[in-house]
């Protein structure tokens, strides 16, 4: 393994691990100076490791964190009080005991509730969470949500400025504070998913980075018993069942795979059985939540042994009970591509005539595709070449119109034989 991929592995892992303790001894306050202090202790690891890896990476840069937190003592200790009786017993105050693993736990699901605190903009919610728990750059954040630089910058200053200024606490908020918090939190993790999942950039279809981290956040809600929630449980199922079919989505060279044709054998099974495992615990519930539907419908993919043998009318009824939650044009559009499946072509017009394209906004061009589809199954070739070439326009994802073009050619070739 090259030393890149090393360093890259402990700062996509740890960075995260090391912001949070550091701002569980210092304080929301002194985050700018945290996260500073923990970007030089990178560079200092690069810089050492030039000639040799050290055999356990993580352990020299937890010590080197662990000097770096003695450092910060010292400094910051002059300007707030507070740190400043802690830095005078720093000979007995035990740094390493945060270090554990179930103190590690604590101290990054503070941070992710901190992330979701009412008080910042929904919008800057994710920046933050992304730059202080995931440690993205705010280069690979503007990527990643399709925002210029300067705009994420301005969003993490907001954030920050509304930390200070509010003098926000870090800790887990407690009774009804606690459950509405909770829920903001799965939405902001379940938003990382699905832009990794389905990514928005024109140059990649999945953003495995992503979906990892939200995997890793869901499973990080879960390791404390305060926020062991159906929903969240529901959320971590769903997450597992999608990624453990995420390597089958796509070629080596990032083309679209159908579901129908993705090889099975490249489903990573121990991820459903996790799946399996946290669904178990969400159904420890009177009302399902969209989650739990969603898992659900994802179960049903995973766990078919075949394309062919999928339960289709299964899939649609749990569709259809989510559509009674949100009202979704995605879940019509869903529900249309199901009847097409199914060959009822009558009911996948009427779902698709149902549709409100300003719902699907940069998604539209799924419509036009699904329409496509259903134009070609009842033999209207020229209208349905009309409306795959729309879709082809109007998507910016180059492997979506390669994918696009392909279905056509496809088609074209079947109409004329």
């Amino acid at each position: 393994m090259s030393k890149e991929i090393n360093i890259d592995h402990l700062f996509r892992h740890q960075y995260g691990k090391m912001v949070s303790i550091c701002t569980r001894i210092f304080g929301l306050e002194h985050l700018d100076t945290i996260e500073d202090a923990i970007q030089d202790t990178f560079i200092y690891a690069i810089k050492s490791w030039q000639t040799q890896i050290p055999e356990n990476p993580e352990a020299w840069l937890v010590k080197a964190v662990k000097h770096r937190i003695i450092d910060l003592l010292r400094k910051i200790s002059a300007e707030d009080a507070r740190i400043h009786k802690l830095s005078a017993g720093i000979e007995t105050y035990a740094i390493s005991e945060l270090f554990t693993d179930t103190e590690v736990d604590d101290s990054v699901l503070r941070m992710l509730f901190a992330a979701c605190h009412p008080q910042l903009d929904p919008k800057d919610q994710i920046a933050f969470a992304l730059k202080t728990i995931s440690g993205f750059s705010r280069k690979e954040i503007a990527a990643s949500l399709l925002l210029k630089e300067e705009t994420v910058k301005k969003r993490l200053l907001r954030a920050r400025k509304m930390i200070v200024d509010q003098q926000m606490t870090f800790e887990i908020p407690a009774g009804r504070a606690l459950q509405s918090r909770t829920k903001r939190v799965l939405e902001v993790v379940y938003l990382i998913f699905n832009e990794g999942y389905s990514s928005t950039k024109k140059d990649a279809i999945i953003r495995e980075d992503l979906c990892g981290e939200a995997v890793r956040l869901s499973a990080c809600v879960l390791k404390k018993s305060i926020s062991q929630t159906p929903d969240a449980y529901a959320l971590h199922a769903l997450l597992c069942y999608q990624s453990a079919r995420m390597k089958s989505r796509i070629t080596e060279n990032g083309e679209i795979i159908r579901l129908k044709e993705q090889d099975r054998k490249q489903w990573f099974y121990p991820l459903v059985l996790m799946g399996h495992e946290a669904m178990e615990k969400a159904m420890q519930v009177e009302r399902l939540s969209p989650y739990h539907l969603e898992a659900a419908i994802a179960a049903e993919y995973v766990q078919a042994p075949t394309y062919e043998a999928t339960n289709w009318d299964r899939v649609l009824a749990l569709y259809q009970q989510l559509f009674e939650r949100e009202g979704s044009s995605y879940i019509l559009l869903n529900m249309a591509i199901l009847h097409l499946e199914k060959r009822d072509y009558p009911q996948a017009k009427q779902l698709l005539t149902q549709v409100d394209l300003k719902e699907l906004e940069s998604r539209a061009y799924l419509y036009f595709a699904t329409y496509a589809e259903y134009e070609f199954a009842t033999n209207n070739h020229t209208v349905a070449k009309g409306y795959m070439e729309k879709a082809m326009d109007m998507t910016e994802n180059k492997y979506e119109k390669a994918f696009l073009k392909r279905e056509l050619i496809k088609h074209l070739r079947t109409s004329n034989a």
